[in-house]
């Protein structure tokens, strides 16, 4: 396998319990950067992420997509060109150390590689009804308007830069895992999943944990899946 230079991108928003052991687990000898995008969290979060190493942004607008768009801006401006992308939750639901299975597809002539939540080893209690609900009907539904087959939209995900850029990403919530999806299929990208393990994240999810954010999130998502056909 040939070494390709690595960025992980890390949308955080009041993860202060759980920020520093994401980092803490990547692993270093196969990653080059790792960029923490601050969401306007009114915690310890950013202080934390910098001081366990990572590369700091702030983002005060709110939204998943704003942050993922804050560091891919980051990685333009100063020029870091790397090969792929990989982006991360803050919560420590999934496992850093898996980025090494999860980038492999990469190096075979992929284009995208999906972890699957659906398709690996998922603790108990660690998505919510309405997530596992939510995500089955998105992928219903991508799979019924755009004839391509996913089992998940997990966001533990890696994609090629170049791939990544030429989608011309735009969503600025939560719509940005679909969003990515719906256009590397229509764009005919290799895509891959494989599956990956998954825990109880630490601290309650501000998406799933309320009403208002399930509610959110899923008229977001099924809104991008329609509004891409």
């Amino acid at each position: 396998m040939t070494k390709s230079k690595i960025v992980v991108i890390i949308p955080a928003f009041n993860e202060e319990d759980s920020v520093a052991k994401v980092i803490r687990d990547i692993p270093r000898d196969i990653v080059d950067e790792i960029i923490v995008v601050n969401n306007n969290s009114t915690d310890q979060t950013g202080k934390i992420a910098s001081d366990a190493g990572a590369i700091l942004l702030n983002q005060p607008l709110q939204g998943y997509g704003n942050a993922c768009l804050k560091g891919l801006e980051y990685i333009d401006r100063h020029q870091l060109n790397p090969d792929i992308i990989v982006f991360l939750d803050a919560d420590y639901s999934d496992y850093p150390e898996e980025i090494a299975q999860l980038v492999e597809p990469l190096y075979n002539d992929m284009d995208m590689v999906i972890g699957s939540r659906t398709l690996g080893e998922r603790e108990k209690g660690s998505m919510m009804p309405q997530q596992i609900f939510g995500n089955w009907l998105a992928t219903f539904l991508i799979r019924y308007l755009y004839k391509v087959s996913y089992s998940d939209l997990g966001p533990f995900r890696a994609i090629k830069y170049d791939k990544l850029l030429s989608l011309g990403m735009c969503d600025k919530n939560y719509g940005w895992t679909v969003e990515m999806q719906i256009k590397a299929a229509k764009k005919k990208y290799r895509i891959a999943e494989i599956p990956v393990k998954y825990r109880k994240r630490i601290g309650q999810s501000k998406v799933s944990g309320t009403f208002k954010g399930t509610l959110g999130a899923g008229y977001k998502i099924i809104s991008t899946i329609i509004k891409y056909l």
